[in-house]
């Protein structure tokens, strides 16, 4: 594992974004990520077993706003766990020395960070079951969480890092520097 993360270092040093991607390898072998990691996927699987038992057997006994609404919520609550095991299986697999760095930049940009909820703003949102509503809760506040871990990965947006109409305050004081130290 450590010799394919230093192979890919030594591949990568003509790139500009090369302390940006070791940086990025360090933040994402790190202790923080894993717990991330393992939360993320256990709240995936949580979700499954709810959704595919006593959630099931919990929605048949709802009115039919609060019906609706569950129907509607739960497929949003599926497609925002899907986005979020992706981005944390990308993360793993950089990790792992299955992908570099710039594969992950690449697609990253399939995986959709905002999966709105329109739960808490419909009037039936209380008569929906407690544990559903808990695991909507779950999943917001882990999207909010790696939201911010892939901003502080790879700077604002989905884009690669310098695209034009990207802004990566680390890599435009990295230019600075570079330009100050007469190296860029």
């Amino acid at each position: 594992m450590a010799g394919s993360m230093n192979e890919q270092r030594v591949g990568m040093r003509d790139n500009s974004h090369d302390n940006m991607i070791l940086l990025t390898e360090r933040r994402v072998a790190s202790d923080r990520f894993n717990a991330t990691y393992k939360r993320g996927m256990a709240l995936v699987e949580d979700t499954a077993h709810y959704l595919d038992g006593e959630g099931r057997d919990e929605a048949k006994s709802l009115q039919k706003a609060a019906a609706m609404l569950y129907a509607g919520e739960s497929m949003r609550l599926t497609t925002r766990l899907m986005q979020l095991a992706s981005w944390l299986l990308l993360q793993r697999a950089v990790n792992s020395g299955e992908m570099t760095i710039n594969q992950v930049m690449q697609e990253r940009t399939k995986v959709r960070l905002e999966t709105p909820s329109e739960a808490e703003a419909n009037p039936a949102y209380g008569e929906l079951p407690e544990r559903f509503r808990a695991l909507v809760s779950a999943s917001l506040s882990m999207e909010r969480e790696i939201r911010r871990i892939d901003t502080e990965l790879y700077g604002n947006g989905a884009a690669e890092p310098d695209a034009p109409g990207t802004a990566n305050p680390v890599s435009e004081q990295l230019a600075l520097l570079r330009t100050a130290f007469g190296r860029g």
